[in-house]
């Protein structure tokens, strides 16, 4: 089967550029964005049940903009007014240079990563030991992604400040896809949610991410497209060699 229309399960790019299009101009094929998924920010009242207080804290972990745009909602919200000591670190450069929409930039006071990955913040840290950090999660983070924290002695508390939700499609809301791309195992979850009834057919199926295929696999779906791997590390990349193939 020809492959016309496609799915792409995250919000449309804002600047109106994305690899995306350049596909759909290239094989004449309607690509839309429209997350399964949406970010739900804990409420005030949710993030004190956790009995952490922003203010205890002289540092704060970042591994998401999402993330950075919570804590400061949070702080507003609470009426704390966040001190201009306060240290940032970030495990992207993305995430550092985010900051400066709400804090004025210094590197004396935000540290970034290169790699994306929370191993590469230790040595600053390390370097700031005295500092009580506030790790800033999602409710969907696993509990083992800071063993590194443990396994280095910083002096962290874990506070989640926001959810991933599913993003409900309405009952005249047109599902007439032939590829579904996924990026997460929680927009899996919404699929079946949302369409419990649902029959894969020939209607192809893409996963970025170890876990997402297996979510995508537990429910049942037929994988077309697994991504990453080496020829195709992108999710463009990947649905590029497809519609290629396809002819």
């Amino acid at each position: 089967m020809k492959v016309k229309k496609i799915l792409i399960s995250q919000p449309q790019p804002a600047n109106g550029k994305s690899p995306y299009y350049d596909l759909a101009e290239k094989y004449n094929v309607d690509i839309v964005f429209r997350p399964f998924i949406k970010v739900e920010g804990l409420t005030a009242r949710e993030f004190r049940q956790q009995k952490v207080s922003i203010s205890d804290f002289t540092a704060v972990i970042f591994t998401a903009r999402t993330a950075v745009d919570h804590f400061f909602r949070l702080a507003e919200e609470m009426r704390y007014n966040v001190p201009d000591t306060m240290k940032y670190f970030c495990t992207t450069k993305n995430i550092a240079d985010y900051l400066q929409k709400y804090t004025v930039y210094r590197k004396r006071k935000i540290f970034k990563a290169e790699t994306g990955k929370l191993a590469d913040l230790i040595p600053f840290m390390l370097k700031h030991k005295e500092d009580k950090y506030l790790y800033a999660v999602s409710e969907a983070a696993s509990p083992c992604d800071a063993k590194i924290l443990d396994d280095n002695k910083i002096n962290y508390t874990r506070a989640v400040l926001y959810r991933t939700v599913s993003n409900d499609f309405t009952p005249d809301e047109a599902f007439d896809y032939d590829m579904l791309a996924f990026f997460s195992p929680v927009g899996i979850e919404s699929l079946v949610k949302n369409f419990p009834d649902f029959k894969q057919g020939e209607i192809a199926v893409a996963t970025f991410g170890a876990n997402t295929t297996k979510a995508a696999r537990d429910a049942g779906l037929r994988i077309d497209i697994e991504v990453p791997r080496p020829e195709a590390p992108s999710m463009p990349a990947a649905i590029d060699i497809f519609l290629r193939e396809q002819g």
